[in-house]
Parts: structure tokens; C-alpha cells; sequence
């Protein structure tokens, strides 16, 4: 296995050291407000998140839709902790986000000039999320029909796709019109956003991503472990909706 696949392929190991730090550190400093007999909001003056419902895919056609869950499936694979990134919705995640703002780059500054940025200012060019997908999966799928006799992504043994997400992020596959380095960032990024964002958007099924850290989720209080370091979190995370065995029975 090359380093360039070693870093790709994320394992649930380095999972569990460095999005802990990320999800988890801001919590240490926070000081909760103490609400008694009322809540703490005011109705009606936010817009609450809509929940990703199962269905057909809202931006990804079929074969694209079958190459990126075999990639998810292939950044974040299923170990004794839990599922992969395919079973853990990465996928339908992915698809959902391209579909609506994020796809769009709505609220981001989308005019000219154009031009190659510094690392510390990430992408720079017109193109939106949506469009370096669309653009990047039909430029990958060509490249592994003229390099694997025809056959698609999904239809690689796990050796090959490994070799063609390394040869991505290395540079040495070289994409009709797209930066391979660059798409692969987009999609590994992307893969680790679904597998730790709350449930509702359609990643992290099962909370499968958050028991892996022990992250509790959106639990309205538990500052009696914050502090306790190296302590596992004994109770099961909560989502924004909740969790699947609060509903009536």
C-alpha cells in the first residue's frame, strides 16, 4: 500500500484521535446557561434543518451515485467498530448537500477575479460543489473505462480502487479537464462530513460516527464529563431528532 493510500484511506483509528479533538475541544471552554421553567429560544425565529428522507437521489445519477458509494465505501471501510462509509449514508449525504445550497455555493462570493489560491484560502475558481462533481465523476469514470477494459468503479476489486483513489490524491492520475488531486480532497472531505454530521442530513446513519468517538451528540447538558478525559461517554448520543427508540411504540 502506497502513503499516498495509507493517508487516504482513513482508519477508524485516526478517526477516533483527530475528529474527536475537532468535535470535542471547543466543549472544555463553554459555560452553559442554567434555563429554568421556560425555553431558551423565542418560537418561530430560527429555521430548523429539514430531514433527509429516504428516496431516490435528488442530484446523483445511477453510475454516479454507484461510484461514490464504492468510494465512500472505500475512504472510510467497515471494521469490527462499525460500518463503512456506504452503510453509514456518506453517500446520501453527499448527494443531499449537492442538491441544495452547499451545491450551489449559495452565501459564498461566487464573482471574478478567478485564480489559483494560497492552501490557507481554500478553492478559488467559479466553478460551484456541484459542478466539480458532476465534472469529476464523468472524468474518472472515462478514465477507468479506457484503463480497466470497460469496467466501471463499482466492478474493481478493492485493490484497484485503491490504486485509482491513490493515483487521485498523488496527482499521477491524470483527469480529462479536472484536477484529480483536487476532486479527491472534495470527496474525502466530503465522505468525513457524513460520516460525523448529525443524522438528520442523511450521513452518519445509526449515529454509527459519533458512537465511534463517543461523542453524546446534541444532549442538552453534559457538563459532568467534560472534563473527564480519557473516560468513554456511557450514555448513547442524541440527534436533533432525537434518537429511533424515543418514538411510540
Amino acid at each position: 500500500m502506497t502513503d499516498a493510500l495509507f493517508q487516504a484511506r482513513i482508519s477508524r483509528r485516526a478517526l477516533l484521535s483527530s475528529t474527536a479533538v475537532g468535535l470535542l475541544a471547543s466543549t472544555t471552554a463553554a459555560r452553559a446557561l442554567t434555563v429554568n421553567q421556560g425555553l431558551p429560544w423565542s418560537p418561530g425565529t430560527a429555521r430548523p434543518p429539514v430531514p433527509v428522507r429516504p428516496g431516490p437521489w435528488m442530484f446523483f445519477t445511477a453510475d454516479e451515485a454507484s461510484l461514490v458509494e464504492a468510494a465512500v465505501d472505500r475512504l472510510i471501510p467497515r471494521d469490527d467498530r462499525g460500518p463503512g462509509g456506504k452503510d453509514a449514508g456518506c453517500a446520501v449525504f453527499i448527494d443531499r448537500q449537492l442538491a441544495g445550497p452547499y451545491g450551489r455555493s449559495d452565501g459564498l462570493y461566487m464573482r471574478p477575479p478567478f485564480m489559483p489560491g494560497a492552501a490557507t484560502q481554500g478553492y478559488q475558481m467559479p466553478d460551484t460543489p456541484a459542478a466539480r462533481y458532476r465534472a469529476g465523476l464523468k472524468a474518472l469514470a472515462e478514465h477507468i473505462k479506457g484503463a480497466f477494459g470497460g469496467r466501471s468503479f463499482a466492478q474493481l476489486s478493492p485493490q484497484d480502487q485503491d490504486k485509482v483513489l491513490a493515483g487521485l490524491e498523488s496527482g499521477s492520475i491524470a483527469l480529462a479537464g479536472v484536477d484529480g488531486a483536487q476532486f479527491f480532497g472534495l470527496l474525502l472531505q466530503n465522505t468525513q462530513e457524513g460520516f460525523f454530521a448529525d443524522p438528520i442530513y442523511g450521513g452518519n446513519r445509526d449515529m454509527a460516527g459519533w458512537k465511534l468517538i463517543g461523542f453524546p451528540g446534541t444532549r442538552y447538558d453534559y457538563r459532568d464529563w467534560v472534563e473527564r478525559h480519557n473516560q468513554p461517554y456511557p450514555l448513547p448520543p442524541v440527534g436533533i431528532m432525537g434518537r429511533s427508540d424515543w418514538g411510540m411504540k
